[in-house]
This record gives C-alpha cells, sequence and structure tokens, in this order.
C-alpha cells in the first residue's frame, strides 16, 4: 500500500446559479423534506441511488457537463428558487411553538447528549431505536424551534454492515466513512485551523476533533479523535459504534461526556439544561461540576446542586444487565487525578455511581451517576417507567417502588421522515398542511375518516408493491454475491405477491424480541401462510450484535427455514436492516408484528412508523403498545399477565398469534366488498391513524420534555446561580445540614384515636412526637402513610395515600409535636405509619436525596 505525503478534498465547482444547492445538501432538513430530496433526483437519478441518498457525496458524482447544463435550466432553476423559498422560510420562521411558548428571553436552551443518532442513513452512526429516537428528538426540536443543540460522537466505521454466507449466518463487516462525503463541516478555530478539544483520557491527553451537522434549525456537533498528533490507540476511540471492549467503552464515554461538555464551552454555548439520552454520557456531569468550581472557585456540593438541578436523564434499559458499569481499578485509572481535583477521596468519588455507595468493592455505573445527579429522570413508556422504578429501588432504600422518582414520557416518532410520499400526499389533500405542522392536534387527524376508502387503499396497494420489488431485489443482490446459479437468480424474482397481505417484523436481532415466536410451530405457519385465495407472507430484516451468537442462530433458523418448500415464496430476510430498508417496510406492510417477552421491550417506535404509514399492529402488549392499544385498532397477543414460567408463556403466545393471524387479521383482509375492497380492514386502518398518529409522534414528546423537564429545570439553574450562586450555596448547606443530621431523627411518640372499625369517610387524629436534631420543621415533612392490608400484613403501595401533619409546637429541646388526620377512604383491612421527608422548595422531589425515615424503624 502507498501512503501519501499529503492530503487535499476535491469538492465539486457548482455553477453560481447553482451554488444553493451545497447549502441545502449540508443541512438535514432535506431528509424529510420530499421537494428538496425531488430536486437532488432531478439532477441524476441514478447517482442519488448510487450515493446513499447523500447529496454531499452525490454533488461530487455528478459529472461537470451535467451541472453546467441544469446551470441553464430554466425550468430546473425554478424548481431550485421555488425550494430555496420554503427552506429559507423554514429556517427564519419567528412563530415557531417554542416562541409562541416564550414570547420573551430568557429562553432556556438544552444541550441533548447521545451515544448515537439516527437521522438518515446517509449518516451512518446509528445502531437502532436508541439512535432513531435520538435523531427524531433533534427533528422535531427544530419543527418546534426550541432552542437546543445535540452532541454526539463521529464514528469513522459505525455500527457495522451486515451481510449473510450461504448458511444464512450473520457476518459483520466496517466501511471507513469518508468525512468530507458526509453532511457534516469540521468546526475551525479563529485560526481557520480545526477547532481542538484536548482531553485528558486515562494517563494520554487526547486532542479531538469537533463536526458540525445541520439538523433544520438546530446543530449537532461531533467528536472525532481521528486527529493526526493522537497516539493510534486513541484515533481508533471513535472509530465503531458499540464495538471494543470495556476499556474502548469508558474512553468512549470520557470523550462523549467530558468532551462533549468542553466542546460546547470553546464553541461559547453554555447550556441551561443537559439532557442525556441514556446513561453513556454520564461523565458530563462530573465535567460540568469541575467546571463550575474552577470558574467560581465554588464547592462541590454548590457545583454538585447546580447540576442537579440542570439534568434531565432519560433511561431505555429495561433489564440491569443492560447498565454500564465499571471496576473500581479502572474508574482509579480514569478518574484519580479527576477525584483529587474537585476535592474527594476516592471512595467518595465512587459512591457517586455506586448502586451502594457503602460497598466498596462495587463498580461505578454511569447511570447511576445520572440517577443520583438529575433532578428529572424519566423511562420512555408507562410500562417501562413502572419497570425503572422497580429496577433502580435500591437506589432509594425504603422508598416504595412506584415513589421512587422516574416517571415517564412515552416515546414519538418523526412522522415526516418515515411516512411514504404518497401518503403524505394523501394526508396533504385531505387533512391539510397542519397534520405536518402540528402532529399533535387530534382534529387534525379525525379528517383522516373523510379519506375516500378507494384511494387509501390503492395508495397502500402502491407501498406494498414497492416493498415487495424492493425485497427481491435486495435478495437477488444478496444471493449473486453468495455465488448461486441463474435458476436461483430468477427464482427471486418470483418470491413474495405483490398482492398478498404482508407481515413485516424489522429491528434489532437479540433473544428477548422473540423474532422466532411466529415460527415455533412451522406446519401450523405453513397452513397459514398458504390458504388458497387467501396468502400469506412474512418479511424478516435486523442485525444481531456481533457478539450475540444466540440472536445470530435467530437470523440463520428464519434463513434455514425460508428455503423449504411451504416457505420459499412467502417468508424472506433482508439484510442489512437500516433505515433504507426500515422506510420501505414500515410503508408497505400490511401488519407490523412485534413479540417481545414482556417487560422487557422499553418502548419500541417501528410500530409507530407503521401505524402512520395505514399498517395495523399485532403485538405483545408491552412498551408503547400496552397503552396505545384498542380493540378496534389492531391486536394484542395474549392478555399481559404475568408468568413465571417462560417457556409455558411463549407457548401460550404463540398460539394465540396464530389464533390471531389465522381466525381474524387474514380473514378480516380478505373480506371483500364488490368493488374489491377490504372496506372492513380499511376501517381499521382509519381508526388506527386517527388514534395513534396524534399522540405517538415526537412532536408529542418534545413538548413534553420542555413543559415537564426542561423549563423548570432552566428556572431552578436560575434561580440556584443568581448573585454568584447565592441559592446554591444556600441549598449546598441546607443539603449537607439534614445528610449530617438524618440518622439522628427519629419518632418518639405516635398516638392515633383508632376505632375498632372505621366508616369509609371518616377521620382518625393522630398526633407524633418527632425528634429533628438541629433541624426544624420547615426541614421535613412528616407524613402519615395508609392503605390497604396484603397477604403478607403491608401496607400494599398501590392503594397507598399520605397525609402531611403539621407542627403545633416544640415540646422539648430538638422535639416537635406534629398533628394531623388520615381518611378512611375504602373497605378492608388496612394499615397505618408515619414517615419523614426532606422538604425544600428547591427540591424537584422529596425523595431527591435519597432520604426517608419509617416510623418504628
Amino acid at each position: 500500500m502507498v501512503r501519501p505525503i499529503g492530503t487535499f478534498v476535491v469538492v465539486p465547482a457548482l455553477p453560481r446559479s447553482l451554488s444553493r444547492l451545497r447549502d441545502l445538501a449540508y443541512n438535514l432538513l432535506w431528509s424529510w423534506d420530499y421537494d428538496i430530496i425531488a430536486l437532488f433526483r432531478r439532477l441524476s437519478e441514478e447517482d442519488w441511488a448510487a450515493s446513499g441518498h447523500n447529496p454531499v457525496r452525490m454533488l461530487s458524482m455528478v459529472s461537470q457537463e451535467r451541472l453546467n447544463e441544469l446551470a441553464e435550466d430554466e425550468a430546473f432553476l425554478a424548481h431550485l428558487d421555488q425550494v430555496w423559498a420554503r427552506f429559507e422560510r423554514y429556517m427564519t420562521w419567528p412563530h415557531t411553538w417554542y416562541r409562541k411558548l416564550l414570547p420573551d428571553p430568557p429562553r432556556p436552551l438544552i444541550a441533548y447528549f447521545s451515544m448515537e443518532f439516527g437521522l438518515s442513513e446517509a449518516l451512518p452512526i446509528y445502531s437502532g431505536g436508541l439512535g432513531i429516537l435520538a435523531g427524531d428528538h433533534l427533528k422535531s426540536a427544530s419543527d418546534l424551534g426550541v432552542d437546543l443543540v445535540g452532541v454526539g460522537l463521529l464514528y469513522q466505521q459505525g455500527y457495522f454492515r451486515q451481510r449473510l454466507n450461504s448458511d444464512g449466518w450473520q457476518e459483520e463487516y466496517y466501511p471507513v466513512q469518508d468525512f468530507s462525503l458526509l453532511p457534516a463541516t469540521l468546526e475551525e478555530g479563529p485560526d481557520g485551523e480545526p477547532l481542538t478539544i484536548n482531553l485528558a483520557v486515562g494517563d494520554r491527553m487526547v486532542a479531538v476533533y469537533v463536526w458540525r451537522v445541520n439538523v433544520g434549525r438546530v446543530s449537532l456537533f461531533m467528536l472525532d479523535t481521528n486527529v493526526p498528533t493522537n497516539a493510534p490507540q486513541d484515533q481508533v476511540i471513535t472509530s465503531r459504534l458499540y464495538g471494543g471492549d470495556l476499556d474502548m467503552r469508558i474512553r468512549q464515554e470520557i470523550v462523549l461526556g467530558m468532551g462533549g461538555l468542553r466542546a460546547l464551552a470553546r464553541l461559547g454555548i453554555r447550556p441551561d439544561v443537559c439532557h442525556l439520552n441514556e446513561g453513556h454520557s454520564g461523565f458530563l456531569l462530573l465535567e460540568r461540576i469541575r467546571s463550575l468550581m474552577a470558574e467560581h472557585g465554588h464547592s462541590f456540593g454548590e457545583a454538585r446542586e447546580i447540576v442537579r438541578a440542570g439534568t434531565v436523564f432519560t433511561t431505555h434499559t429495561p433489564v440491569p444487565a443492560g447498565i454500564d458499569r465499571f471496576p473500581p481499578y479502572v474508574m482509579e485509572r480514569y478518574f484519580g487525578l479527576y477525584a483529587h481535583e474537585i476535592g474527594l477521596s476516592m471512595d467518595e468519588f465512587m459512591a457517586l455511581g455506586r448502586e451502594n455507595p457503602a460497598d466498596r468493592s462495587s463498580p461505578f455505573s454511569p447511570t447511576m451517576l445520572a440517577l443520583n445527579l438529575s433532578a428529572y429522570s424519566n423511562g420512555v413508556s408507562r410500562l417501562h417507567g413502572m419497570v425503572s422504578r422497580r429496577m433502580f429501588q435500591p437506589l432509594w432504600p425504603a422508598v416504595p417502588a412506584n415513589e421512587v422518582p422516574i416517571s415517564s414520557v412515552t416515546n414519538g416518532v418523526h412522522q415526516l421522515s418515515f411516512i411514504s410520499h404518497e401518503m403524505a400526499a394523501l394526508y396533504e389533500r385531505y387533512l391539510g398542511p397542519r397534520w405536518r405542522e402540528e402532529p399533535g392536534d387530534q382534529s387534525v387527524w379525525a379528517q383522516a375518516a373523510d379519506i375516500p376508502p378507494e384511494e387509501l387503499w390503492r395508495t397502500h396497494e402502491r407501498r406494498r408493491e414497492r416493498l415487495v420489488a424492493f425485497a427481491r431485489r435486495r435478495l437477488r443482490e444478496q444471493l449473486r454475491r453468495q455465488g448461486a446459479t441463474p435458476d436461483e437468480l430468477e427464482e427471486a424474482e418470483e418470491i413474495l405477491d405483490p398482492t398478498a397481505l404482508t407481515i413485516g417484523f424489522g429491528r434489532r436481532f437479540t433473544t428477548y424480541k422473540r423474532a422466532t415466536l411466529l415460527l415455533r410451530d412451522p406446519e401450523r405457519l405453513a397452513s397459514i401462510l398458504n390458504q388458497p385465495g387467501r396468502p400469506v407472507q412474512i418479511i424478516f430484516a435486523g442485525k444481531a450484535h456481533p457478539a450475540d451468537e444466540p440472536a445470530k442462530r435467530l437470523i440463520r433458523d428464519i434463513c434455514e427455514l425460508s428455503r423449504r418448500p411451504e416457505f420459499r415464496y412467502h417468508l424472506v430476510f433482508i439484510e442489512d436492516y437500516d433505515m433504507v430498508v426500515a422506510r420501505y417496510m414500515v410503508q408497505g406492510s400490511d401488519v407490523w408484528l412485534n413479540t417481545p417477552r414482556r417487560p422487557l421491550e422499553a418502548s419500541g417506535t417501528s410500530g409507530m412508523k407503521a401505524a402512520a404509514n395505514g399498517a395495523l399492529n399485532v403485538s405483545v402488549l408491552d412498551g408503547w403498545w400496552a397503552e396505545a392499544y384498542q380493540p378496534e385498532i389492531g391486536w394484542a397477543i395474549g392478555r399481559g399477565e404475568p408468568g413465571d414460567d417462560p417457556e409455558r408463556e411463549e407457548q401460550r403466545e404463540a398460539q394465540s398469534l396464530y389464533d390471531i393471524l389465522e381466525h381474524e387479521v387474514v380473514p378480516l383482509f380478505y373480506q371483500r366488498s364488490r368493488d374489491g375492497l377490504p372496506r372492513r380492514w380499511i376501517e381499521r386502518m382509519k381508526a388506527s391513524i386517527q388514534a395513534l398518529c396524534p399522540i405517538f409522534n415526537s412532536n408529542r414528546m418534545v413538548t413534553e420534555y420542555v413543559q415537564r423537564f426542561y423549563l423548570p429545570a432552566a428556572e431552578q439553574v436560575w434561580e440556584l446561580s443568581m448573585e454568584d450562586l447565592a441559592g446554591a450555596k444556600k441549598l449546598a448547606a441546607w443539603v449537607d445540614r439534614v445528610r449530617s443530621e438524618w440518622p439522628r431523627l427519629s419518632f418518639v411518640s405516635v398516638n392515633a384515636q383508632v376505632p375498632d372499625e372505621l366508616t369509609v369517610g371518616r377521620a382518625i387524629p393522630i398526633t407524633a412526637r418527632v425528634y429533628l436534631g438541629a433541624l426544624t420543621p420547615e426541614d421535613v415533612w412528616v407524613e402519615v402513610y395508609y392503605g390497604r392490608l396484603n397477604g403478607n400484613g403491608e401496607i400494599d403501595p398501590s392503594t397507598a395515600d399520605t397525609a402531611i401533619l403539621e407542627s403545633r409546637s416544640e415540646v422539648a429541646p430538638g422535639t416537635y409535636e406534629f398533628v394531623g388526620e388520615l381518611v378512611g377512604r375504602s373497605g378492608g383491612s388496612s394499615g397505618y405509619t408515619l414517615r419523614l421527608l426532606p422538604r425544600n422548595v428547591e427540591l424537584a422531589s422529596p425523595h431527591e436525596l435519597h432520604l426517608i425515615r419509617w416510623a418504628g424503624s
């Protein structure tokens, strides 16, 4: 191999009249604007496809002759003028939702950190749902005009590409990206040189470049360690997404969190609120504390309260195994000097990220760090919020699981990025432009009832035809690469039927998602797929993590089954699942199938995308479907009942799935009126669109984050930061005082006038004497906690209620008398107790300090 002695970048010589194409290409607004895409496709349909739908790369591929020709083409220039006018209007529109919400400054600036962003196939720095969700968050923030920046890593090789060998076994390969052909620009310093962040990673200084990706009105800043001055082992830190060992993972997370915050500071961007999309960026909290201490000379405690107030943390993890944990020796290697710099011993530092701070041998988790230092934490569906509260309850010892301060914001999807052009045109015609501008307005989607059945059906049939054509094309390419015979290649043209009921299953392959639940009884499945006059077909797609051998076997099993004669024309696996494959599948499937093992699906969003395109969901009652399901809009596999025997549960749900397909889905799809339309099926399509689209979209999701978390967090940060952090100093001193005194607090006596039987609605007076030491009644909540008793004689948290007791007097030094009452709410055996919680208006939750004291404990 010949190595160059110098490098340079060749850029297209755009004629002056076409220069605006470059600005359009470098703003990912084109990824959800069909007019901009149509303009680039007009340049060259062939180059658009060959570029991987990347207009920056495409401009380097189009011949200079073609560019010169278009520079004189009045029709093309008129099209360009029209697109540019719309682009400028979007970028400069002053009446966004955020500006209407906050017409006058200050407006909070949010920094959104994520390990991956799924914005477009042209920027392959995503692996699955977490990244797509992050990309949709940025797109909706742009549409709504929210003052937000994204921070991530720009991977040289990204996530792996997938190919299957002739046995159906997954193989991985990693193409190297040419950053000069990505829709990203290198940030420069005042000297015109690349802006470089210097970051201590272990015992070495690592130089980090900063790239900018324009996402509509939002900027995404991406960090890159592939810098010539770095050591080879540091250049590859940002090489692969989720690649490497534990040591590589911690280095990536240091660059993302600590490097990301430093990059924003160098760019003059000081976020009021930081939103962590999963725990990978948790180390930014440490950097934020360090920078506040260095800039203002304040204590760790004062900086900690500012950081806690201004942090939002979203967890996507439904199982403990999905959480990063770093052993003490690894943390010592990478954070020993940092702990010293902020004035903490290593034990004190490690306690910030331990599930049990007293266990000196336990690992450090950035997720635990984020939960400890975030005023607002949430799961990504109602059910996942419940799962998260149970899973992370050990961080809040003695706090009932339903009170653990982790709420939920159900995910949504950026509909413009996934709805087909044909379906979008139909919505435009019958719903008007507000379906794009105000997707959360239910009155807009109610107009879906007015779409003529024949138009909705013909539109959907065209998308199914395109999906079948795409699947055939991809299968043919796959077979050709595997050395298939001409007969086998010809046979690939006959797989699937463009008129048959088509079931789509596309997602990350892992065992809990149970991709093969549908294949559990091959004979029964074959009978469903091969009914005379009522054919059914299934399209699978998805990647297994390179180290997940059981998931790879699932893919192989599907491929082997697809070769059997009874399945050959009805079942196909499309390799290399990405955003292109996903769009074809959600836009063309009739049924979207999801079969996770409940409750292991945190949310899931592919079904939302399919529903926006008119598909009907058949799913286990998990994730988003647990709160979205209605009998008239789709089907539920099982009843969401818990099971102690996974094998029996799987068998039961497989039978339920077969019954649904055989007795409900297939007959309904093929029940046709005299004009050939499946009118009852179409009614369900409309009902699904009307019920799901206004709720499960990312505009609703982002507005919820803004109103519930971002605004109160920012207001709290501003309050604490006034007058040289006077509020933070006061709060930190109070926190230290409460923590110091808390072990001494106790209930001296509790008196309640409890009758043998209590009539519903009658009150029981309660008097309690509480020793508070150096604290005062203004520092604590004294509550009576009461409810129905369960079979173990304990108060059932799901029935529990609370009432506050008010301070009446100090009856002895440090001892106060509190009075109140509880009211019987329902019949049956009940119980009560009392508890103490920290009380301060500056706390987002009484449980924020992880302190609680129960009577009798």
